[in-house]
């Protein structure tokens, strides 16, 4: 099934969907709260209609699981060997601020786990993308897409990870900063010594972490499963790891409830702090 998946059209379509939300932000949107209290926009409603229109058209064969979609429920998707997991608009409090940190995810999960992932920061103009057996990628810049094939595109992208950091850094959330999460943080550094601490929105920290800008990321906030699944890709197929903090098991998919554990989000090389 995965080597059916055409990469390059994905990437593709998480770029026409972040020109949907730049419309947006560029102009006087309203902000609604969903029932969590949540923030929606209309760039959340377009991006999810640009993305599930393209996958139903194209894999009309393999189930979407998206943010601003219907429930799907458990006892429909439990059995599902592959299904698309989205989230349109990851960071829609970092777009409501306007501060550019905010991205398109689009995950494919196989048995429960990612095994291929588009991220793209629109403001940003930056793609990070992952496909197993293929590796992990970051292009910067996405007017030269529709020009080119997939290998051009990963002659072009640069493979990650490539930057091995020489003061151990934590990545943390700019917008939801726990207890636990800063109590970690000291504890890094009673092992480690020096610490840089960094801070980004939506699903940035998991890239930054592929990329190696970033050593870990402890996440004790809560997050849905949609939020990291791309991310995760990006990360396990750049050689690092996702992992539950209480049990160090590899964070899973399709759970009864979509609510992710707390976890560890690990660079290649790093060793994790237990």
């Amino acid at each position: 099934m995965i080597a059916n998946i055409q990469l390059l059209d994905i990437i593709k379509t998480s770029i026409v969907a972040g020109e949907k939300i730049i419309e947006v932000y560029q102009s006087d949107f309203a902000v609604e709260n969903k029932e969590d209290n949540s923030p929606l926009t209309l760039a959340d409603k377009k991006s999810h209609q640009t993305i599930v229109e393209y996958l139903t058209q194209n894999y009309e064969e393999i189930p979407i699981i998206s943010e601003e979609g219907a429930v799907v429920p458990y006892d429909v998707r439990r059995d599902w060997e592959y299904y698309w997991l989205i989230d349109p608009l990851d960071g829609t409090k970092e777009f409501v601020k306007r501060n550019g940190e905010f991205t398109v995810n689009i995950a494919l999960i196989h048995n429960g786990y990612p095994v291929l992932g588009v991220i793209y920061a629109p403001v940003l103009d930056v793609i990070y993308f992952a496909k197993k057996g293929l590796g992990s990628f970051k292009l910067a810049g996405s007017k030269s897409i529709d020009q080119i094939d997939e290998a051009t595109l990963l002659a072009n992208a640069e493979k990650l990870p490539n930057v091995k950091n020489e003061v151990v850094s934590v990545i943390g959330s700019r917008s939801h900063m726990s207890d636990e999460t800063k109590e970690y943080i000291e504890e890094v550094k009673a092992r480690y010594g020096e610490v840089a601490f960094t801070s980004a929105g939506s699903s940035l920290k998991l890239c930054y972490v592929a990329e190696g800008k970033a050593d870990v990321y402890p996440r004790f906030a809560p997050t849905m499963e949609w939020d990291t699944a791309a991310g995760q890709a990006i990360i396990e197929q750049s050689g690092g790891l996702v992992l539950e903090a209480q049990t160090s098991k590899r964070v899973r998919y399709n759970k009864e409830n979509l609510l992710n554990p707390s976890f560890i989000a690990e660079k290649l090389g790093f060793e994790l702090y237990r």
